[in-house]
C-alpha cells in the first residue's frame, strides 16, 4: 500500500510525487520515474522523476554560473552559510533521521546519527572556512617571496551510495562549499527522497541569504546514464564517488580519460585482530556493532575477525550467544538492533554467499537464513550470520554487503597481520590488545595496510575530524577532516619580486648583452 509519509511535515510534506532535478528550483520535464519503496515493509514512499538530458544540461550550466559568484564570496562568509545549514539540520534531525530509517532500513538511532554526522561536518567546515591555509617558503633569489595558495576549484560532482544517503554527501558538500565550489549531487536511485529532503533544507538557507541559483544542485537517475554523464563531463573538475569497486574502477577510467580529478571511496572488507591478551568485553561490544550495524551494509563493516587460537573457543561461544539474541525487525522499534537489507537483490546476494560458504567448507555457527514469515514477509530481512572460516575460502576476498562475519584462528601476530592484509581492499582495520608492541606493530609500516587503523575500538564509527578513506581497491580517496579539503581546491605556487633586479633561479645567467 502506498504511504504518503504523513509524519514528515518538512521538507517533503505529504506529497507523493517529487521532482528529482534541482538547480535553484525544482524542474520536471520527463515522464520516467523511480518508485521508492521502503525495505522495512515494501510500502511505496513516493515517486521521483528522473533527470532528462535537457534537465542535466541546464543544471550544469546553473552550477557553472553560480560558481563565478560563489568563488568570490570570502570563505568565512561561505562558512556562515554552512553554519546556518548546520543549524537548520539540527531543527529537522528527528524527522530527517526517521526518513532515512524508512527509506534505507537502518535502525532509528543510526538514522538520526547520520544526520548528526551532517551537522558535525558542517561545524567542522565553519571553522575550516577561516583557515584554508597556504605556505610561505624561502626563495633562493634576493627580494623575492615564494608562497602557495589555494583557490576554489569549480563545480564538484558527488555520487553517493544508498547505505549512507545523507552523511557521505555531507562530508563532501560542506567542505566543498566553504572551499568555494558549487555542487551537483547524484544520489543512489534506491534512496532519492533523503537527498531531496536535504536539498530542500539547504535551499531554504540559500534563498534566505539571497544567493544565486545553482550553488547546490541535484540530478537523479541510474548510474549508467546520469552518473556516466557526470563522470565524463569536462566542465566538472572533480568527481567524488562512493560505491562498489566495480563502479569506482569505471568512474576512475572515465574521469582520468578527460584528465579530471576523482575521490574514490569503494569497498571495505575490513578485518579485526583479537590478540590473546584482548579485553574480550570491549571486543564483544565493538564486534557486535561493527558487524551487525546497518545490517552489514557499511563500507566499514567488520567482515573478518582474526582470533588468537588460545581465546577462539571462549570468544566464539560468547559471540554466538550474542548473535542469537540480536533482535531483527522493524528499524523504527526501540528494541530492534538490526533492520532489513536494502532490497531483494541484496537478499539474493546474501543467499548466494551462504551457499558458497558451505560449499567451500565454512561452518555456520549462527544465522544463515532469510526471514520470510510473519512480520518479515513484506520486507528484506536476514539473520546475522557467523562463520568459522579457513584462509582458502574465496568468499574472504569478497565484500558481501550483508551481516556475514568470518572467524579465522591464528597462532602468531605475524600470521594475524598476514591474514588481515591478504585481501584486495584496504579501508578500515583494528586490533584488540593490551600489549604495546602488538599495537605499535599493527600501526607501523609492517602492520595494517589500510587507510584507517584502530586499537581497542572497532572499524566503523569514524569521527569526522580525521580524513576518511582507504588504500588498494578502496580507491585511495580521502574525505571529511584533516587536510582532505585540499582535494576540493586548486593549488597555486606564486613568486613575487619586490626588488629592482631580475635574477633567475638555479643561478642561470644570460649574456651581458641580453636586454629586456
Amino acid at each position: 500500500m502506498e504511504t504518503h509519509l504523513p509524519f514528515f511535515e518538512h521538507p517533503l510534506g505529504k506529497t507523493f510525487h517529487h521532482s528529482g532535478t534541482f538547480h535553484g528550483h525544482w524542474h520536471e520535464e520527463g515522464a520516467e520515474r523511480i518508485r521508492d519503496e521502503s525495505p522495512v515493509d515494501g510500502a511505496a514512499l513516493g515517486h521521483v522523476s528522473v533527470t532528462t538530458e535537457n534537465d542535466y544540461e541546464e543544471t550544469i550550466q546553473k552550477a557553472q554560473e553560480a560558481f563565478l559568484v560563489w568563488r568570490s564570496i570570502p570563505a568565512p562568509k561561505r562558512g556562515e552559510i554552512v553554519r546556518q545549514m548546520g543549524l537548520r539540520f539540527r531543527k529537522y534531525k528527528a524527522s530527517l533521521g526517521r526518513l532515512i530509517t524508512l527509506e534505507m532500513g537502518k535502525i532509528l538511532p543510526e538514522g538520526e546519527g547520520e544526520v548528526q554526522e551532517l551537522i558535525d561536518i558542517a561545524d567542522f567546515a565553519v571553522g575550516l572556512s577561516r583557515q584554508l591555509y597556504g605556505m610561505t617558503t624561502q626563495s633562493e633569489r634576493p627580494s623575492h617571496r615564494l608562497y602557495e595558495q589555494w583557490h576554489p576549484l569549480g563545480p564538484v560532482g558527488i555520487i553517493t551510495a544508498f547505505n549512507f544517503p545523507v552523511a557521505v554527501f555531507g562530508w563532501n558538500a560542506m567542505i566543498a562549499l566553504v572551499c568555494g565550489d558549487t555542487l551537483i549531487w547524484k544520489p543512489s536511485s534506491k534512496t532519492p527522497l533523503s537527498a531531496i529532503a536535504v536539498i530542500r533544507i539547504m535551499d531554504e538557507v540559500l534563498k534566505e541569504n539571497d544567493l544565486p541559483e545553482g550553488i547546490v544542485n541535484l540530478v537523479t537517475g541510474p548510474g549508467a546514464a546520469t552518473g556516466e554523464a557526470l563522470a565524463g563531463d569536462k566542465r566538472i573538475p572533480l568527481i567524488s564517488a562512493t560505491g562498489s569497486v566495480r563502479m569506482g574502477k569505471h568512474v576512475a577510467r572515465v574521469v582520468a580519460g578527460r584528465l579530471g580529478r576523482s575521490i574514490l571511496e569503494l569497498g571495505g572488507n575490513n578485518g579485526v585482530i583479537l590478540m590473546e591478551d584482548a579485553n574480550l568485553e570491549l571486543a564483544l561490544q565493538a564486534v557486535l556493532f561493527g558487524a551487525v550495524g546497518t545490517a552489514g551494509q557499511r563500507c566499514t563493516t567488520i567482515r573478518r575477525l582474526m582470533i588468537h587460537e588460545g581465546i577462539l573457543d571462549q570468544f566464539s561461544e560468547r559471540l554466538t550467544g550474542a548473535y542469537r539474541a540480536i533482535q531483527v525487525g522493524n528499524p523504527l522499534e526501540p528494541r530492534t538492533l538490526m533492520g532489513p537489507l536494502i532490497d531483494g537483490e541484496a537478499v539474493a546476494q546474501f543467499e548466494t554467499a551462504v551457499e558458497t560458504i558451505v560449499k567451500e567448507g565454512g561452518k555456520i555457527l549462527s544465522g544463515g537464513r532469510v526471514l520470510k514469515e510473519g512480520s518479515y514477509a513484506e520486507g528484506f530481512y536476514v539473520e546475522p550470520t557467523l562463520v568459522l572460516a579457513h584462509p582458502e575460502m574465496s568468499m574472504l576476498q569478497k565484500e558481501t554487503f550483508a551481516p556475514i562475519l568470518y572467524l579465522l584462528p591464528f597462532k602468531t601476530r605475524e600470521e594475524a597481520i598476514s591474514l588481515h592484509n591478504a585481501v584486495s581492499q584496504g579501508l578500515s582495520s583494528a586490533m584488540f590488545t593490551q600489549n604495546l608492541r602488538h599495537a605499535e606493530t599493527f600501526l607501523g609500516p609492517a602492520g595494517s595496510d589500510c587507510g584507517i587503523a584502530n586499537i581497542n575500538i572497532g572499524t566503523s564509527g569514524a569521527e569526522i575530524g580525521g580524513a576518511f578513506g582507504g588504500e588498494k581497491e578502496t580507491g585511495g580517496g580521502r574525505e571529511a577532516g584533516s587536510d582532505a579539503w585540499k582535494a576540493y581546491m586548486r593549488r597555486q605556487t606564486c613568486t613575487l619580486n619586490w626588488g629592482e633586479d631580475m635574477p633567475l633561479a638555479q643561478g642561470i645567467r644570460f649574456g651581458s648583452g641580453c636586454t629586456t
